[in-house]
């Protein structure tokens, strides 16, 4: 979906929506994939341009929703969410999507219907991935929002949609195989 002629609400395209709302009412179940955990990408001010930096490495820190708080997901230095900008003092935006704010989002847009996010922040001791997707094969769980760790190696019969969210991130990283890479996360994906 080209998002610069199409609506969209927090990056879920309306489109999308109707599709998702579609296939549920159908019966079946629904996949989203995006490939970026936490709530947002970055917190951003949009007074002085700052943006949340990582104190041990050069990447910005991801903003999370549950615990309140910036993760650094290469290195895994936490910290604090700050109340205000520390350049100008004006107030910060969580800017962009994750699993985090899609979850909430579809939750929101679909009271009543499950939605269960797989990714490394929900997954973390052994026996949680296979009773999350317990959950999934036994239909309880009619919405999946995850990372690579939902789109490989699953097969997912009841579901008949899938909806990759930003499918195009993957062309912009500086590994010069990000295109191949991207069309086998797509491949692989579109298979659940």
């Amino acid at each position: 979906v080209d998002l610069r002629r199409e609506p969209q609400y927090q990056g879920l395209a309306t489109a999308s929506v109707l599709a998702i709302q579609r296939h549920l009412a159908a019966g079946n179940q629904v996949l989203l994939y995006l490939n970026r955990r936490g709530f947002a990408p970055t917190l951003f001010c949009n007074s002085c341009g700052w943006t949340a930096p990582c104190r041990r490495c050069d990447a910005r820190m991801t903003v999370h929703s549950r615990p309140a708080g910036l993760t650094c997901h290469h290195c895994g230095l936490e910290a604090t969410l700050p109340f205000a900008c520390p350049t100008c003092s004006h107030e910060l935006s969580p800017v962009g999507q994750g699993t985090e704010r899609i979850e909430q989002l579809l939750a929101d847009q679909f009271p009543g219907t499950e939605v269960l996010r797989i990714d490394r922040d929900t997954i973390r001791r052994r026996g949680e991935l296979d009773a999350a997707l317990e959950r999934v094969r036994e239909g309880h769980a009619r919405i999946l929002v995850g990372t690579q760790m939902l789109a490989k190696g699953h097969d997912f019969p009841e579901v008949t949609l899938v909806v990759v969210l930003n499918a195009d991130q993957g062309l912009f990283g500086t590994d010069f195989r990000a295109a191949e890479r991207l069309a086998q996360t797509l491949t692989q994906v579109a298979g659940r």
